[in-house]
Parts: C-alpha cells; sequence; structure tokens
C-alpha cells in the first residue's frame, strides 16, 4: 500500500476485504449446508460481492494505481459467476412450431393479506396468464381455497387434493397421463411433479418451491433482526433445503423421461443447492437465452434470481424471458424449449 493516502488505504483495506469473501463463495456450491451452514449463508451476497469487486477495479483503474490487479484477477477467476449473473447478450428468441413454452411464478397467495395495496392482484394474474399464454405454468405459494380456472388446461393441485400438499399447482395444455407430490417433511413448503405427453413425447416437469427462511427484504424489517440471528435462521433454512433437494433427487433418478425443473429455490445460482439440482444432466434457460440480471425477487439492496427453469440438455432453450410485473414479491419467468 505504498505510495496510498490514508484514504486510500481504507479503501484497499475494504477492497481486500470483498475480493476475499468472493474469492471464498467460489467454493460453496461444493460445500454442504449440513456440514458449514455458517459459511453457505455467503452465497446470497454473492451478487452483491460481485458489484462491489466491479466498483473497486473501476475506482483504482481511474486512479492508475496498481491495486486495480486484486479485483481484476479475483473477478477473472470467477468468471463463470459474472456471465450467470449478468446476460451480455440480447435475448435469444427462436420461432419453431416444436416450442413448448413454460412459465414459472410465485403468486404470494394472490395477495391475500393484501402486501400491495391493488384489489385486484388476483384477477391481474389470471388476465396475465392468457396474455402470456404459456403452454405450461407452474405456481407456487398458491391457494387451493380460493382457485383460479384457465381455460384450456388440464391442471394438478390447482383444487383441493387430499393426496398432495397445497401451495404449488401446475397447468398444461398438454394431458396429464401422471402426477404426485414429493411431500417435504415439517414444513409447508413441497414439490410437485407432472408427465405430460406432447406428440410421441412424455416428458416429467417438476415445480418446487424449496424452504425459505422468512426474512424480510424490507430495509426496517432487517434493522430489527441481528446478524446473529440473521446468519443462524438462514444456515438453518439451507440445512432444510439440502434435505429437500435429497428427497427430490432420489425421485427425480427414478425417472426414465426427460424433465423439465421448476420453482422457487429460495436460493441462488451460486449455492450448493442450485449445484445439486442442476446436476450435469440440466441446463439454466436464463444461462442460455436471457439477457440482464435476469432478476426474480424484489430485493431492495442488488439484483436477486431465485426462481428457475432448468431443462435436460435435450431440450433446445429457444427463449427466456424474466417479466418486469409488479403482481407478487417475485417476477414471473417464462422459457422458450424444443425437445
Amino acid at each position: 500500500m505504498k505510495g496510498l493516502k490514508l484514504g486510500g488505504k481504507f479503501m484497499f483495506v475494504v477492497n481486500s476485504l470483498v475480493a476475499f469473501l468472493l474469492l471464498v463463495s467460489y467454493i460453496l456450491p461444493y460445500i454442504p449446508p449440513k456440514n458449514f451452514a455458517t459459511l453457505s449463508v455467503l452465497s446470497l451476497s454473492v451478487p452483491l460481492l460481485i458489484l462491489l469487486n466491479i466498483f473497486f477495479f473501476i475506482y483504482w483503474l481511474l486512479r492508475v494505481k496498481k491495486q486495480l490487479l486484486l479485483s481484476l484477477v479475483v473477478l477473472l477467476l470467477g468468471w463463470s459467476y459474472i456471465s450467470s449473473m449478468y446476460k451480455f447478450s440480447s435475448s435469444k428468441k427462436v420461432e419453431d412450431t416444436g416450442n413448448i413454452s413454460i412459465m414459472s411464478f410465485n403468486v404470494r397467495l394472490f395477495n391475500f393479506f393484501e402486501w400491495l395495496p391493488s384489489k385486484t392482484v388476483k384477477e391481474d394474474i389470471v388476465a396475465f396468464i392468457y396474455k402470456e399464454n404459456p403452454d405450461i405454468l407452474c405456481l407456487q405459494e398458491y391457494r387451493r381455497g380460493n382457485p383460479i380456472k384457465l381455460d384450456g388446461y388440464y391442471n394438478f393441485n390447482a383444487t383441493y387434493n387430499s393426496t398432495a400438499k397445497g401451495g404449488q399447482a401446475i397447468f398444461s395444455k398438454f394431458p396429464i397421463v401422471n402426477s404426485g407430490s414429493l411431500e417435504f417433511l415439517n414444513t409447508n413448503n413441497n414439490g410437485i411433479f407432472v408427465d405430460i405427453v406432447k406428440l410421441k413425447d412424455t416428458i416429467r416437469v417438476y415445480n418446487l418451491h424449496l424452504q425459505s427462511s422468512g426474512i424480510k427484504a424490507d430495509v426496517e424489517a432487517l434493522k430489527k433482526e441481528t446478524s446473529g440471528h440473521l446468519f443462524r435462521q438462514v444456515g438453518t433454512t439451507f440445512k432444510e433445503q439440502q434435505e429437500q433437494v435429497e428427497l427430490f433427487l432420489k425421485h427425480k433418478s427414478k425417472c426414465s423421461y426427460k424433465s423439465i425443473v421448476t420453482g422457487d429455490f429460495n436460493n441462488t445460482a451460486y449455492s450448493y443447492i442450485y449445484k445439486e439440482i442442476k446436476g450435469n444432466d440440466l441446463v439454466d434457460a436464463f444461462e442460455e437465452a436471457g439477457n440482464g440480471f435476469g432478476k426474480t425477487y424484489d430485493f431492495k439492496f442488488f439484483p436477486l434470481r431465485i426462481d428457475f427453469i432448468l431443462s435436460d440438455k435435450e431440450f433446445t432453450v429457444n427463449g427466456f424471458k424474466a417479466y418486469d410485473v409488479k403482481l407478487s414479491d417475485h417476477y414471473p419467468i417464462k422459457a422458450t424449449l424444443k425437445l
């Protein structure tokens, strides 16, 4: 730090800390939360750490200081992280008669507790669905006690079903020949699945809603939480998510059909949870055909992508879109796939 004034030395110390934390985050997808829950919490802050390191790189670049190398090297080492956070290319959209469009949306109980001032959220969501016209629709935080009816769709778990927990529903324009529930233990969260038939192809579609930490996204609510409590709460949540993912993977391993996995993972693309679900067989539709940050959750501090559409590699991803519509605390996403 020779040649730096006091202010510059302070900036470099902070720079060193955020560079170190980003570097540590690169190993998080390989550490099960059950083994090191506290460290796994760091995965939620990866987008912020990337942005901070970009800031410090530009800060030192403008001052023509060699300290720019610290963040530059760390960013280059994690280039795949940057490319998964922000897609620089324009969104790809390929029209094909063989395309299947699939939408995932956490509808937040259709605003049952009036988090949003609008009184017509449920009606607006239905109108949005009809406008976008997905072939397959996966909803999370869905109220079976106040169901929606979509003309032209088959459905599973959209109305009361004694064999499956509520909270998730799948609608399909294609016939549903099989369906079921994963039944996550000791939680209201769950995963469901359907097998649909398109021409001669049978496709398995999963709709997952992994455990939520229950942490509020607004500033005032976060001020009331101690850092220790936040870390413990999120760490416990990630352990529960790991158990849910293990149940899902065991179930999926018995399926011979090509699969599409959708839902609200309540975790980021930099986590052990995401890595395990994606595995070596699935591709992320956003990474293949999205653009921008692909933000899916209304988090005030930095763009957060916790909702995903993953598909078997045998599918070609011909399009992806994250919608900027304020009908929930999540934003809907839609992928266009071809088998």
